[in-house]
């Protein structure tokens, strides 16, 4: 059996946080808790190197304890091409890849993931990639291709992923950042903001194979609405995001970054 520890949506640098501090922190709490493996489903920071270098990090600490990682929407901000996301870039970092569980028939797969539109299909002829381009986040994240395209690219990949699973008759924990099933969406009746922005949240194409395959757990962020765990057919989702806490915003139940941290993981025993 390996303990496996769940968290997303870290957001240091919004939460204006030290890592230096935080580091040591957290490693001891996760080693006390005797967990084996600490899955992180994207957005670290808003720097790609710096959320490598505290995975990195975070990795010497636990060690002999694994630690993966996959890239959230804020992490892919800066620092960062579209070609380097879509390699193996460090041990750690499991985008399109796979980790399986010693001791165990369980197989880790991880993919960030991304978006096509298909989650704001309640509005009829609207220009999603140009109101992205003036409001959202990611216009500045540079990608060779289309939203929809790159998530054509997600789906035959983790398609590969999923098939291979099967075949060898492992049970599956798959990894992304970004929303993969509509009931994690919130709609309106009106022209709201968040209307549009369900454009860049996800792919309900993405749960639609998931089930198809019939995956055990899935573990996702992006969403900060402290979702309770959910069961959509054989599947049970998670959504264990640490979320905002600044001047404008707080999503917190706590009042200190290391108790929030704490009360959003979530423990799974993988036998």
């Amino acid at each position: 059996m390996v303990k496996v520890a769940l968290i997303s949506d870290l957001h240091f640098d919004v939460n204006r946080q030290s890592v230096d501090a935080l580091l040591p922190q957290q490693a001891g709490y996760l080693m006390q808790q005797g967990v084996g493996l600490y899955l992180i489903a994207g957005d670290i920071t808003n720097h790609f190197a710096q959320s490598l270098d505290y995975v990195t990090r975070l990795q010497r600490l636990i060690a002999p304890a694994k630690v993966r990682f996959i890239a959230g929407n804020h992490d892919m901000l800066h620092d960062v091409t579209y070609a380097a996301l879509e390699s193996p870039l460090a041990p750690t970092y499991l985008h399109q890849g796979q980790l399986d569980v010693s001791g165990t028939n369980w197989r880790i797969i991880g993919n960030n993931g991304w978006y096509d539109y298909q989650f704001a299909d309640n509005l009829v002829d609207r220009n999603f990639l140009t109101w992205k381009r003036a409001f959202w986040v990611d216009s500045t994240i540079e990608q060779p291709q289309s939203d929809p395209e790159r998530m054509d690219h997600v789906l035959e990949t983790v398609t590969g992923q999923l098939e291979q699973a099967q075949t060898e008759h492992k049970r599956v924990l798959f990894m992304t950042h970004f929303v993969p099933h509509r009931e994690y969406i919130k709609y309106t009746d009106d022209d709201r903001f968040w209307n549009m922005a369900n454009a860049m949240l996800g792919s309900p194409r993405l749960g639609d194979l998931l089930d198809q395959y019939q995956v055990d757990v899935v573990h996702f962020g992006h969403v900060h609405r402290h979702f309770a765990p959910r069961q959509f057919k054989q599947t049970t989702y998670y959504d264990q995001a640490v979320g905002y806490h600044n001047k404008r915003v707080n999503e917190w139940s706590q009042t200190d970054y290391f108790t929030e941290w704490r009360d959003r993981l979530r423990f799974l025993k993988l036998k």
